[in-house]
């Protein structure tokens, strides 16, 4: 963060770079990660109080990994790059919410017991993934969707991302590109209007 509290722009002369992040490393950078967060997804600004605790407790959990993209800055390159795209997930597992959530999901779209337990026995949770606006049109999300799940021991990786009309945003794009497909659709968390998607493939990516 700069001194106005915005994320400098990216140039051509200092292309970002994907780096990964320890627990201490995420838990020092949260401010910045979580003002990433709600830059990208048009979140009203103080979002991120909210969230900051989730997020400190996800590091804690088994299987836990996270990469950042950081704009270095020639003129200072003595200062601590600052952080422009976060990534980070965990493995999945059946006391989690969000996979409780998901099971209901799929048992009442016609998943058999089978499936289900196939696909939710052994999966690796991208839980999140942002870019700052003005770092967009780098193709940094595939970079970082490709560190983060590079060398992972699950059988499969899974997300959610709000639906949107066509599939026309760049988190859509981003997903069928690289190969995800659809598990649950339309589908409502507890506690959130909005419809949500269910992706996943088989990993390696």
């Amino acid at each position: 963060m700069d001194g106005t509290g915005e994320t400098p722009r990216t140039s051509p002369d200092s292309a970002p770079v994907v780096v990964d992040l320890s627990v201490s490393e995420m838990r020092a950078r949260l401010p910045e990660a979580l003002a990433i967060y709600v830059a990208a997804m048009g979140y009203p600004r103080g979002t991120e109080y909210h969230r900051a605790p989730m997020w400190t407790e996800h590091t804690g959990r088994p299987g836990w990994r996270a990469v950042g993209a950081v704009q270095p800055d020639p003129a200072h390159p003595d200062r601590p790059a600052p952080l422009v795209a976060i990534a980070y997930g965990y493995r999945g597992a059946p006391d989690q919410w969000w996979q409780q959530q998901v099971r209901h999901g799929m048992q009442a779209t016609g998943w058999s017991r089978d499936q289900i337990e196939f696909v939710l026995g052994n999966y690796f949770e991208l839980t999140e993934l942002h870019v700052h606006p003005n770092a967009q049109g780098h193709r940094l999300g595939e970079q970082l969707l490709r560190r983060l799940l590079a060398n992972r021991p699950e059988r499969g990786v899974l997300l959610s991302t709000p639906e949107v009309d066509e599939e026309d945003n760049r988190a859509w794009r981003l997903y069928r590109r690289t190969g995800f497909r659809d598990v649950v659709r339309h589908f409502t968390f507890a506690g959130d209007r909005r419809p949500f998607a269910v992706l996943g493939r088989g990993l390696p990516l």
